[in-house]
């Protein structure tokens, strides 16, 4: 049974997050990415409750109302903030000091590569779905003649000031669109807006952006047992950017390709993405 509550933090925040599983099952904490929500794991979190695991599923800082310090301050969006965020959501969990399995997507897997960059004796395994590794990332953006630039041109237009009122317009046309655009089910637009399709949940969404410019390119190798995830259909991360992961990977590495699925992994084929996870997890127990 998934159950909705709130987990207040050291620094007096309340993330807003679906747990399901025995509370004293290993802990599988599982980052949403943009413009998701925490709904991104509705089909994950019973199968791992179902094996043992207490799965934890939090709207991140700015999605979550009760952790929405104003987005006007960039510094309330900086990317140390995001990361000890996660840190602070373990514990908050009842998990504190103990070691756990980290599952992130998109911005989700970014502050998750923070995480195992900065926590590495406290992660058991992670698991990224979508997006490479930040020195992977940036590389492919450099590339001269890769297409990851033109990928991730959206990622200049959310600088702007005028940016969330033009996705939000007309019924947040621009977000069902554009951004919604490769194959997520109508059902699952919806439940993601019922979280962010607000002015104020927005604008905290897009400051993770706009305080985050460099993409947190100087995280190092990651000495964690690694699953990176990536549809080769994905319209935002290129095979430039997704093949060459695996360099920044010093530990056990795993890459599965997903023939015909796009960036929304979780919610395009979250049946497969949800064995590789329970696979990936009994390989590496805490």
């Amino acid at each position: 049974m998934v159950e909705t509550i709130g987990l207040k933090t050291r620094s007096g925040l309340t993330f807003t997050a679906d747990v399901a599983g025995p509370t004293d099952g290993s802990l599988v904490l599982l980052l949403h990415g943009f413009p998701e929500s925490r709904h991104s794991w509705r089909e994950a979190l019973p199968a791992l409750a179902s094996h043992g695991y207490r799965a934890v599923a939090p709207d991140q800082r700015g999605y979550s109302a009760g952790a929405r310090p104003d987005p006007a301050d960039l510094s309330n969006y900086t990317f140390d903030k995001l990361v000890n965020d996660a840190v602070e959501i373990v514990a908050a969990a009842g998990f504190d000091g103990k070691r756990f399995h980290l599952v992130g997507h998109d911005w989700g897997g970014q502050v998750s590569w923070g995480v195992a960059d900065k926590y590495p004796k406290r992660l058991a395994s992670l698991a990224i779905l979508s997006r490479p590794h930040p020195k992977s990332f940036r590389r492919a953006l450099l590339k001269e003649d890769g297409d990851q630039k033109h990928r991730s041109r959206h990622h200049r237009a959310f600088l702007e000031p005028e940016t969330g009122k033009l996705l939000l317009a007309d019924n947040a046309k621009r977000l069902r669109d554009g951004l919604f655009g490769q194959g997520v089910p109508a059902a699952a637009l919806e439940e993601h807006l019922g979280v962010l399709g607000n002015p104020e949940a927005l604008e905290a969404a897009l400051a993770w952006y706009r305080s985050n410019k460099g993409l947190a390119a100087d995280i190092g190798t990651i000495q964690v047992p690694t699953l990176y995830i990536w549809g080769d259909a994905d319209a935002t991360v290129g095979p430039d950017a997704a093949h060459d992961t695996g360099d920044f990977v010093g530990a056990v590495y795993a890459m599965e390709v997903l023939p015909g699925i796009g960036h929304f992994i979780m919610d395009q084929a979250p049946a497969r993405a949800t064995e590789l996870l329970l696979a990936h997890l009994e390989r590496h127990p805490v």
